[in-house]
């Protein structure tokens, strides 16, 4: 058991190195050898943890999403709150975590150009990183439909319009490179707001 342990604790490691590599380098320029200097290890160790830079890279992705999801059901079971104050809380709670961790969100643009010039399709790719959120948005709006305490409306529209907020705050950290984003949070607020009655 103690080596499953090991192994997992290592592969964390690993990740976190590798993220400072991909932040830095960008993902394209990002090699292995500079991962496994970097977490002190041989190319050939870090060929037992992962298979390519791109499994590395998911992990990273996927890491920083588990950290998200987790804040969000700690927001959705506090039982002192509203469904309105929950999504509100819950939407701050993300782009709070987006602007934290700006400079990954410029990898990952990178990543999808990247792709884009491998005649990959990024849309596939975002689609199946985003459905879970989405998912977790629209269940919050139907609780609070069902508790009355947001209007009936259509739920895929509010969706859609949380959704886009979202995607508006990674535009402008990593294109518009903005400093703060607090706009973007007042303009949540007002928005899940008029959602309710």
């Amino acid at each position: 058991m103690s080596i499953i342990v090991a192994h997992d604790k290592r592969r964390r490691e690993i990740l976190e190195h590798a993220l400072d590599i991909f932040i830095s380098e960008g993902f394209e320029n990002a090699t292995f050898q500079k991962i496994a200097d970097r977490c002190g290890i041989t190319r050939t160790t870090l060929y037992i943890y992962f298979k390519n830079k791109k499994e590395m890279f998911n992990y990273s992705i996927k890491q920083l999403m588990g950290t998200v999801e987790e804040d969000i059901v700690k927001v959705r079971e506090d039982a002192s709150l509203n469904n309105i104050d929950k999504l509100t809380k819950v939407l701050s709670v993300i782009i709070d975590r987006l602007e934290e961790n700006r400079r990954l969100l410029g990898v990952i643009l990178d990543y999808l150009h990247y792709l884009t010039k491998r005649a990959a399709s990024p849309d596939t790719i975002v689609r199946r990183r985003t459905i879970r959120l989405r998912h977790i948005l629209a269940t919050m709006v139907i609780e609070g439909i069902r508790a009355g305490e947001i209007r009936p409306i259509n739920v895929r529209t509010v969706d859609d319009l949380l959704y886009g907020l979202i995607e508006s705050a990674i535009f402008r950290l990593t294109i518009l490179k903005r400093s703060s984003i607090g706009e973007l949070k007042h303009a949540a607020v007002l928005t899940i707001q008029q959602l309710g009655w």
